[in-house]
């Protein structure tokens, strides 16, 4: 590889991007700021939040004294993102359109125009994370691949969100905040005038919904097909809804009336009845193993121990800023996996991702297809089985 000289580091108007952008230069490369146009429809108030976010990124590379490109990537978002959303959720699924994006476009489409229009030598980003390469690409390898480990910030991690991310991108990635925590990344930003991102307040959720109610954006797009919530303990009819992508597993729902809080246990598209239990923490609501579809590993190659047929023992976490949880892992059928978890976890959704680590390292991710028996269907299980035993043996008598 050649020396790096120019990084086009992605600029979104927060402090984390804008701090990286700071740590760039004062490293001494030539800085090319880039803000990414994914999604600019405006809010029921008639603002345009990208508008606003590109505000504050042309304020940040004003301050800096770098250059600011901005990239419209709005129609590939469309079609590699927020359909596929669409569909899921039409379908019951739960995705995460964080990892899609950076899937898709922060790390693919925004890469290659980087490397390519740009003559950029490498990309860059405020992402919490860290690669085997280091920081800046210091430790890299032309013949080796590289890979994903977990930031300094065990808080801010940001690695579950990167676990889908190809070798061709993450070998030019730059994670400048790596070693430092928010706090730091913070006061950073304050000594370098750049309070107003500072006193910012931080994005949180999915960027096309932002603060927005969910249902009435959801509705502007996937039509109302009303079913019944059924208690799944007793199978009763408790309440009506007006489509299952309002609702997600372990989701409250809100039943007037009822002497007790529902949560969503399971969803069923044919009939479109959600079963919903009685308690946040029914076990109805708790499983312990799972079936995803294809997996990608960062690093190109299963596991020795999964080539060769046998089990991995790592660790998983299908949601950003959970524990991390001992799982066994083994191959199924079409290159998905099998994974058995050590403690049962609420809310096991299919559509979400099941995010594998060795340690420190980001081994990569699967889409979650199925859910395995609830504690709630193993007891009922058990008590039948119990049940028709005793009637063998006492007929047997």
């Amino acid at each position: 590889m050649q020396p790096i000289r120019r990084v086009v580091c992605g600029i979104s108007g927060g402090v984390d991007s804008g701090v990286a952008a700071l740590l760039l230069k004062q490293k001494g490369y030539e800085v090319v700021g880039a803000f990414m146009r994914n999604w600019d429809v405006t809010n029921e108030v008639g603002v345009c939040m990208a508008d606003k976010e590109m505000e504050d990124a042309t304020r940040v590379t004003k301050t800096l004294g770098i250059p600011l490109k901005e990239m419209n990537f709005v129609k590939d978002y469309w079609q590699e993102v927020f359909s596929e959303f669409l569909s899921d959720y039409e379908n019951g699924l739960t995705p995460n359109p964080d990892i899609l994006c950076n899937r898709h476009i922060k790390f693919n489409t925004f890469v290659e125009h980087a490397l390519t229009t740009l003559d950029a030598d490498a990309v860059a980003t405020g992402h919490y994370a860290r690669t085997s390469f280091g920081s800046y690409l210091e430790d890299y390898q032309e013949e080796a691949n590289v890979k994903l480990l977990t930031a300094a910030d065990e808080v801010k991690d940001q690695t579950f969100f990167l676990s889908q991310v190809r070798q061709r991108a993450l070998r030019r990635a730059m994670f400048p905040l790596s070693d430092l925590t928010k706090d730091q990344v913070k006061r950073i930003a304050s000594e370098a005038g750049m309070d107003f991102l500072v006193k910012k307040k931080e994005s949180m959720g999915i960027c096309f919904i932002g603060s927005r109610d969910f249902k009435k954006f959801i509705r502007q797009y996937l039509d109302a097909k009303p079913g019944n919530f059924v208690d799944c303990d007793t199978g009763e009819v408790v309440g009506r809804h007006a489509g299952i992508h309002n609702y997600t597993l372990g989701q409250r729902c809100r039943l007037g009336g009822k002497p007790h809080k529902y949560y969503v246990a399971r969803k069923h598209v044919k009939t479109r009845e959600v079963e919903v239990a009685a308690g946040t923490h029914h076990p109805a609501l708790y499983s312990n193993s799972m079936t995803t579809g294809p997996a990608y590993w960062i690093d190109e190659q299963p596991p020795a121990r999964l080539r060769a047929g046998g089990r991995l023992d790592c660790l998983f976490r299908f949601q950003h800023g959970k524990p991390l949880v001992p799982c066994t892992v083994t191959r199924a059928s079409d290159d998905g996996l099998d994974i058995s978890l050590s403690v049962p976890q609420r809310a096991l959704t299919p559509g979400q991702y099941a995010t594998l680590y060795d340690g420190r390292e980001c081994l990569g991710s699967a889409r979650i297809q199925h859910v395995g028996p609830t504690l709630h269907e193993v007891t009922l299980n058990r008590s039948s089985s119990d049940e028709s035993r005793a009637a063998l043996l006492l007929c047997q008598s």
